[in-house]
């Protein structure tokens, strides 16, 4: 859920172990008073159209069930998760006027499948098919949308779409993401792809909020793709400021208003069924006080938008656990407040999601067009900005990230294996199990309390145990698949032939793209050889270990064509092989620079260091063993950059002022450098070179609590190494942090950037943040999220930095980006204190980021295959497709095992006779889904749409016998879907939101700037 700002609805608490949360006290704000400073926008007030008519409201009964948050899945479903369907589904089948919408998967498909009855399953069913149960995302959660990347939020929507449509035939078309801390303008273009036809959010800054309220502003067309623009708009409401949950003061009770079971307690139901904090029921006595009060609710929400259709949220966090009592008390007062209508102003029913946007499309309203800016970062009050959580728990954050991109690998393998034949022994259904498992752990902790970093410990430690246990399955897949692959080859699949104490490495490369790159093994011996299938040797350096001490790192140079394995013998040697040819790998030599004392005065540069390769010459200051400068080859020009440690230093304690939390980042000052001495070695190669700094606190401290580890790759002669080349390759280390830190990385460079920078939304898009000056708060207010990239530029050159994981950034000052690396906090607010999210992280993180330096045509040229580079990096393990052209990503590749038939028709013709899933996974068909990384306009080249023929691409899976273009998901025959368009005023084209004409079925398909498009493959069999 995470904290509730102080104008947003939320029941009371009672004691910790009651599942809501409070509202955040108020800062002193007064209610809206503040809107006169915002009259311009004002001036904006669309003309009304609300009508003489009654209001009509529209009650929407719903539970927001995190997945996490404070306590595990388990926990969850034993308190009150599974009792809300038990319940609610019970309750429905009583009332024919009743409504449900259900939201997160996980949740309602561990229901279904370890608790529903048959008679339950039956009763949904009819439910969903009368319309009175209505499934809004579908996903297996609510993602975040400020940290997550794109590919695994479309990877949690597949998951659970895939499930609702296989088992129901249903496909979601709305949007219901109330909770996200903020709002990515990717997301528009996601839901739309998707088949959504409208969207729902609700976090937005709150002074933004406050006026867009005001201006009768809340609801339009948002184009959040600038590429795409009109071809994949939706319709976009943004929720008031009582947000998802119903008002929970009510003037006649001193109880909470309208929930009526209390709310939920941990760790399991009360035996008596008597919860805290239960609403006074309904009487004679009381009933006109309560549709008073929900009148009066209605009546003020209908004065912020600008038609009579007023949505009402009626629920909240854990609610719905006994819809018994919540629908015998909300009957009455509905029917009450309906029969004295015409007095009243109001009318009032049940809905759901859908009935309420069919209601507001059939008015045929004219609305305004938002283009393609995002609503980050967020803040509840001045001194409440939501920019903390973009680097809190970076250590999850990087697990995410990695067993996200180890399934992308294990899914393309196991795709590949299977097709044209299966190469070996393997069950396909052990494979998919392992592939399933991962599947539905990268999904749960794309959650907006997950990935966020804002859970409790032991609910980091699930995320945390649910990833690590798929990745341990899906890595035996993947070395399964290798050893059943290397059967034939029975001279290098014998371990005997690396010698005693050697190895054997597999290395696979998941990208669809030829890739040349530097794979590090750590091995036991300091003199090696390294050759590949033939024989022949291979290009490596072995040098001492950063890790441990008594073992080397070797490092092998690959060139592996896309979704292919290269193998590897590596043997133990007694040095170079003298008229032999296979000579050993190079050994590095250490160059050490003794501890260097901060500098506070201007002598530093005159002894210059240079580090270089064939595009880089890193210039190191021997006066301060800190980076002095980048020298570019290609542009011909030196950049002044240098490098160092920061730490915001925070309050803890809430009678001192305003803190920071899982959450919040509120910085009372400017962040102060966090070491006193650096240490540098150079480890030089014929392959790399490394450059190794750490940072202590003190001249005498013995332990180092920062490093940076910069790579420069010298590439040989006949490799193309263009993306290798072009990148300094920077590892992090960061922590064990003193309490209430929070550690930056700051760069700083001659760039006259004007103080703005670029950070991406989801690794899909950029958006442009300069930096705005605010009366309070304005280092934490001009954070933003890096999921993939960021860059900063002047007239000349651009610095681009990509990162295989999310972090905060921010430009404090004039050339200027610094990364939030690492937090560790404590305070004493009860509300943190009761949910145990104060965020003592002790851990110590590796985070790494790359960083490109050129012109503007040299960076867009590299940027996008570099970040892909970097998120996909070859997996090493202990015949080749065509590629595909530089600016179009394979987004997936993947055999889901779905049991639906791809006909619409049939499957619905399939669930009435009630073949449900019995039938086996369907092996034939592969889901593919291909992505255009470049916007319009941003390169000559680049831009262009991208013709592909997939009989040629996928040529080496088999004979392509059917393309079937789908929607994002899967679900949609994409020449079925026609989402809803929404009349946009005057100098706005009209949405047109289908998709541009294409012949059907064709292998030939052209991908245009920014597209996501997806297939069924179907192949030949054998």
């Amino acid at each position: 859920m995470g904290r509730v700002p102080a104008r947003e609805a939320a029941p009371p608490l009672a004691d910790p172990e009651v599942g809501l949360a409070p509202s955040r006290p108020a800062a002193g704000m007064g209610q809206l008073c503040w809107l006169p400073l915002l009259a311009p926008l004002l001036l904006l007030r669309p003309p009304g159209v609300q009508s003489a008519g009654p209001i009509r409201a529209f009650v929407v009964p719903h539970s927001h069930m995190d997945v996490g948050w404070v306590y595990t899945v388990q926990e969850s479903m034993r308190a009150y998760a599974a009792n809300v369907y038990t319940s609610v589904v019970e309750e429905l089948a009583r009332g024919q006027q009743r409504r449900f919408i259900a939201v997160e998967q996980e949740f309602f498909r561990l229901w279904w499948d370890g608790v529903a009855s048959d008679q339950q399953k039956y009763q949904v069913r009819q439910l969903l098919e009368e319309g009175r149960l209505e499934f809004v995302i579908g996903g297996q959660v609510m993602h975040d949308e400020a940290v997550t990347h794109l590919d695994d939020q479309i990877l949690q929507l597949t998951e659970g779409h895939g499930f609702l449509y296989e088992t129901f035939g249903i496909r979601p078309q709305f949007s219901w993401h109330v909770d996200p801390f903020g709002a990515s303008a990717t997301t528009p273009t996601l839901f739309a792809l998707a088949g959504f036809n409208a969207h729902l959010g609700s976090r937005i800054d709150y002074d933004l909020k406050a006026a867009m309220q005001e201006a009768r502003g809340l609801q339009f067309v948002w184009r959040g793709s600038p590429s795409l623009s009109e071809q994949q708009e939706i319709f976009t409401h943004i929720m008031d400021q009582y947000s998802y949950c119903t008002p929970s003061h009510i003037p006649f009770s001193n109880r909470s208003g309208f929930y009526w079971n209390g709310v939920a307690v941990f760790p399991k139901p009360p035996p008596d069924g008597v919860y805290p904090n239960m609403s006074e029921p309904v009487t004679p006595a009381n009933i006109n006080l309560y549709a008073e009060a929900l009148v009066a609710n209605v009546k003020q929400r209908a004065a912020w938008f600008r038609t009579p259709h007023v949505l009402w949220p009626w629920g909240c966090d854990k609610q719905f656990f006994n819809a018994s009592v919540q629908f015998a008390n909300m009957d009455p007062l509905l029917d009450h407040i309906n029969s004295h209508a015409a007095e009243l102003g109001v009318s009032v029913q049940y809905a759901t999601l859908g009935d309420y946007f069919r209601a507001l499309h059939a008015l045929n309203v004219t609305w305004r067009v938002r283009d393609h800016h995002d609503f980050l970062p967020y803040s509840t009050e001045p001194f409440q900005a939501w920019t903390g959580f973009y680097t809190s728990r970076s250590a999850l954050k990087g697990l995410a990230r990695r067993a996200s991109a180890l399934l992308y690998a294990g899914e393309s393998m196991f795709t590949r294996y299977l097709w044209p034949a299966p190469r070996g022994h393997l069950d396909p259904t052990w494979a998919l199990r392992q592939l399933q498992q991962l599947r539905w752990a990268v999904s749960e902790v794309q959650h907006h309390d997950a990935i966020t970093g804002t859970e409790s410990p032991k609910v980091r430690d699930m995320y945390a145990t649910h990833l690590a246990s798929g990745m341990l399955g899906v890595r035996k897949l993947m070395a399964s698949i290798v050893l059943d692959e290397l059967q034939p080859q029975a001279p290098m699949a014998a371990s005997s032939d690396a010698g005693p104490a050697g190895h054997f490495a597999s290395v696979y490369n998941p990208l669809a793209w030829m890739v040349t790159t530097i794979v590090t093994l750590t091995v036991g011996f300091p003199r090696v050889r390294v050759t590949d299938e033939a024989g022949h040797p291979v290009p490596s350096q072995i040098q001492n270990s950063t890790e441990t001490p008594s073992a080397y790192d070797l490092l092998i140079l690959t060139t592996i064509p896309g979704l292919s394995y290269r193998h590897y013998s590596i043997r133990p040697t007694a040095g170079a092989q003298e008229g032999t040819q296979e000579p050993a790998a190079t050994v590095a030599s250490t160059l050490q620079f003794g501890r260097r004392l901060r500098r506070r005065t201007s002598h530093v540069g005159r002894y210059l260091v240079p580090v270089a390769n064939d595009c880089y010459i890193v210039l190191l200051d021997q006066d301060t063993n800190l980076m002095h400068s980048i020298w570019e080859r290609q542009s011909n020009r030196t950049v002044r950059v240098t490098q160092e440690f920061l730490e915001y230093h925070v309050n803890g304690d809430v009678k001192q002022g305003p803190i920071s939390d899982n959450y919040l980042f509120t910085p009372g000052k400017a962040a102060v450098p966090a070491w006193e001495a650096v240490e540098m070695e150079i480890v030089a190669g014929q392959l790399v070179t490394e450059i190794r700094q750490y940072f202590y606190r003190n001249m005498t401290a013995q332990n180092y609590t920062y490093a940076i580890r910069s790579r420069l790759t010298h590439v040989p002669q006949g490799h193309d190494g263009e993306l290798l080349c072009h990148r300094i390759e920077q590892e992090y280390q960061a922590g064990p942090l003193e309490l209430n830190r929070e550690a930056v990385l700051r760069t700083s460079t001659n760039l006259n950037s004007q103080q703005v920078i670029y950070s991406d939304n989801n690794g899909y898009q950029m958006q442009r943040r300069p930096y705005v000056s605010y009366v309070n708060n304005s280092i934490a207010r001009n954070y933003y999220p890096m999921v993939q990239s960021a860059f900063m530029e002047d007239g000349k050159s651009r610095l681009v930095l990509l990162s295989e994981r999310a972090h905060g950034i921010s430009s404090q000052g004039n050339g200027q980006v610094e990364v939030m690396l690492h937090r560790r906090l404590w305070n004493n607010f009860d509300w943190d204190l009761g949910y145990n999210l104060t965020l003592n992280d002790t851990s110590v993180v590796h985070p790494v980021l790359w960083l490109l330096l050129g012109s503007w045509s040299l960076t867009t040229a590299l940027r996008q295959r570099s970040a892909l580079a970097l998120q996909h990096r070859p997996v090493v393990l202990f015949g080749d497709l065509a590629g595909t052209a530089p600016n179009l990503h394979l987004q997936i590749l993947s055999i889901p095992g779905w049991r639906y038939s791809s006909n619409h028709t049939e499957h619905s013709q399939n669930l009435r006779k009630g073949h449900r899933g019995e039938a086996q996974a369907d092996l034939c068909r592969v889901l593919l889904r291909l992505h255009h990384l470049y916007e319009v306009g941003e390169d000559p080249v680049l831009s262009q749409p991208v013709t592909v023929n997939l009989e040629a691409v996928l040529q080496a899976l088999g004979s392509v016998v059917a393309v079937e273009e789908r929607s994002l998901t899967g679900t949609w025959d994409l020449s079925m879907l026609h989402r809803w368009s929404w009349r946009t005023g005057p100098g706005h084209h009209r949405g047109d939101t289908t998709s541009p004409s294409r012949p059907p079925g064709g292998p030939i398909i052209t991908v245009h700037p920014k597209e996501i498009r997806t297939f069924f493959i179907h192949f030949q069999q054998q």
